[in-house]
């Protein structure tokens, strides 16, 4: 059995703010903002879109592009942020109603920012022993809504945008195939699991007039100096392992890689990144026209490199990410 990716659709909010816009708000210089944070724009969701709304959208999209009738599809999995419409709340089943999913089940999986290669990974899984025959994946981010722009010790969330991405897999579809997906590889280092976190709203410290006055539902770091040191010694090589362990377990070795759909992150190391692997101005995109949109962003520089025709038939596509927790993650396509 072979897995298809077949449909890729996106949703952006027609909203955007400039990286200007977030240099006056900060205090930061936009040349930072802009050269060194890496974000000309970005999207923001207004108050009426919701995940969901966006994760529809994009949905519809996809199905289009994939050709398929939504009654076909046989799971919808959501992969994206965990700030959803509602908390304890399914995301995905509200989308399989809303499409006409009527004939799948409903799950959620949560890796962070490295949720697209891992849903990949999962669903590809699912559907060469599960049963499964057609997938649909949805990925939304506003967590724009919890940048704290008065914070310097959370800057390098300053990048967040909003929208949402859908993507159909399907098991022996060559005829309607954009790639094949191939293989994957993941890896966690969990001491950094409290370094990242909104302190309030959980069962820890649930929400309160108090929490909402000390400003406690917005990302914030306890340490961000330690983060960023103990950061800075394993993000390149868990990068580079997750890489070449995907590739190697799907028959490429590193030098392979034709496009490299990358997380969004500071401009200096996503150069860095593509210079290990060797990658010229074709074969990977720097988001900062949309800021990071977190497990949105493979599908983003993706439609994009199709749109601009940058993918030919046979091309290696190297889904690359990492999210707070940390894990990094990597999934292998092949174009067709």
């Amino acid at each position: 059995m072979t897995v298809h990716l077949t449909g890729l659709g996106l949703a952006l909010p027609e909203e955007t703010i400039t990286g200007a816009t977030i240099a006056d708000r900060s205090g930061i210089p936009e040349s930072v903002v802009t050269e060194k944070m890496g974000v000309r724009q970005k999207h923001v969701a207004g108050s009426d879109e919701q995940p969901s709304d966006l994760c529809v959208s994009a949905a519809r999209d996809a199905l289009d592009d994939a050709g398929v009738d939504p009654e076909t599809i046989n799971l919808v999995r959501y992969h994206g942020s965990e700030l959803k419409d509602h908390v304890v709340w399914s995301l995905a089943a509200d989308v399989a109603d809303r499409v006409g999913a009527t004939n799948a089940y409903a799950s959620e999986s949560y890796a962070l920012c490295a949720g697209a290669p891992i849903a990949l990974r999962e669903t590809k899984a699912q559907i060469e022993t599960d049963g499964i025959e057609r997938a649909l994946l949805v990925s939304a981010s506003r967590e724009e809504d919890l940048v704290d722009y008065d914070d310097p010790d959370t800057s390098f969330m300053f990048n967040f945008g909003s929208g949402a991405s859908a993507m159909v897999l399907e098991a022996d579809a060559d005829d309607r195939a954009l790639a094949t997906v191939r293989e994957s590889a993941a890896l966690t280092d969990g001491s950094f699991s409290r370094d990242v976190i909104v302190p309030a709203g959980g069962t820890e410290q649930p929400p309160s007039r108090a929490t909402v006055e000390q400003g406690l539902h917005s990302l914030r770091v306890p340490d961000h100096e330690s983060m960023k040191a103990r950061l800075a010694e394993v993000s390149l090589s868990n990068f580079r392992t997750v890489a070449e362990d995907a590739l190697e377990r799907s028959g490429y070795d590193s030098e392979s890689v034709d496009f490299a759909a990358i997380t969004h992150m500071k401009r200096s190391f996503h150069d860095h990144l593509c210079d290990q692997f060797g990658l010229g101005a074709r074969q990977h995109l720097y988001l900062d026209e949309y800021g990071h949109v977190q497990s949105v962003d493979q599908a983003i520089a993706t439609s994009e490199a199709r749109e601009r025709g940058w993918l030919d038939a046979g091309d290696v596509v190297l889904f690359l990410a990492a999210g707070t927790g940390y894990t990094w993650a990597a999934t292998v396509l092949q174009w067709l």
